[in-house]
């Protein structure tokens, strides 16, 4: 009898290699993993697959339900670090590498910082379980697009009822592409009037980062077909001497919001700041203005049209389109 046993061969040095692209290639960037892709045919083969992951998800799994993009000519998705809400500036040009594709587990932290608490230890919000009445003491009469959440201080939960803002996207959204406009977020499903739809995230700069970065994207936008998403929000303080200037930067880390176009007409969203219990700096918040239906496209006002005659041209299709998207000095 043949007591001898075969051993199980090692893998060779290719089905290793590719069994650690697995964990490496969805750090790569769009031009990287097409460079890999070319190398061979076990490559092409894992970066088509992390194409389509990336393709079935913009969020990275960061929302509860996937925002998926829907596919045309040849842009199947678009690259930027995502994050759910608000974080600190990342001055570095070259931003930090975010798995995005099959080969890890769980959600893809950076480890970003969001924005420093109005109150140390949390103090100073309601201590109700549930707030869903006007007896909160975080509740306030909402004027001038300013509404009011519980926040940190205060002793209710995630589900508490003024908390709609905070708990990310909760309806079904896609990113569509289209000739004229580029890649725009549409409904994935009927949004009623009134509904939370997503908060616009992104990096918080300073007014003098917000200057130098605007000057490289009017430059870039001049030289290459490359839109920004810098939004500059500005909250009139109670005294009417003054005003506080919020700077959100989505270009390179931002949430789904980065992706809504521009309307003349003022769109189907509602822009509102939203200031939570604890909370050193309000969030900008979109809430649908009416009824959306299916498939319908997500778009707001960004602002007065401008007058300058060399500005980005509009393409909101509206009856009170000015043809030039609107522009002010940041």
């Amino acid at each position: 009898m043949n007591t001898n046993r075969k051993k199980n061969p090692k893998p060779s040095p290719a089905v290793q290699f590719s069994d650690a692209a697995v964990y490496f290639l969805p750090y790569l960037r769009p031009t990287e993993l097409s460079a890999v892709s070319s190398t061979s045919k076990t490559l092409n083969l894992l970066s088509k697959s992390i194409t389509a992951a990336r393709s079935s998800d913009a969020s990275r799994t960061f929302e509860k339900l996937p925002v998926p993009f829907v596919i045309s000519d040849h842009h199947p998705y678009a690259y930027f670090i995502y994050t759910p809400f608000q974080v600190l500036t990342f001055l570095s040009d070259d931003p930090p590498r975010q798995p995005w594709g099959s080969g890890f587990d769980g959600r893809p932290g950076l480890g970003l910082v969001g924005p420093p608490a109005a109150v140390e230890g949390g103090g100073g919000g309601c201590g109700c379980e549930r707030c869903d009445g006007v007896v909160c003491s975080c509740s306030r009469v909402e004027v001038d697009g300013l509404r009011w959440e519980c926040g940190s201080g205060c002793g209710c939960g995630s589900e508490c009822g003024r908390r709609v803002g905070q708990r990310g996207v909760e309806v079904r959204l896609k990113i569509v592409r289209s000739g004229r406009k580029g890649w725009g977020l549409h409904a994935g499903e009927f949004i009623g009037g009134g509904e939370f739809v997503c908060e616009y995230a992104g990096e918080l700069l300073t007014t003098k980062e917000a200057r130098r970065r605007q000057l490289i994207y009017d430059k870039l936008a001049s030289t290459v077909k490359r839109t920004s998403a810098l939004l500059v929000v500005r909250e009139h303080l109670p005294s009417g001497n003054a005003c506080l200037r919020i700077n959100i930067d989505a270009t390179r880390i931002g949430n789904v919001a980065r992706f809504i176009n521009h309307s003349c007409d003022g769109g189907n969203l509602s822009t509102v700041l939203v200031r939570s219990s604890g909370a050193l700096l309000p969030r900008v918040c979109f809430f649908a203005s009416r009824d959306i239906l299916i498939d319908e496209e997500l778009t707001f006002s960004y602002g007065e049209a401008g007058l300058n005659p060399n500005g980005s041209k509009c393409f909101c299709g509206t009856s009170c389109c000015s043809g030039i998207m609107p522009s002010e000095p940041t």
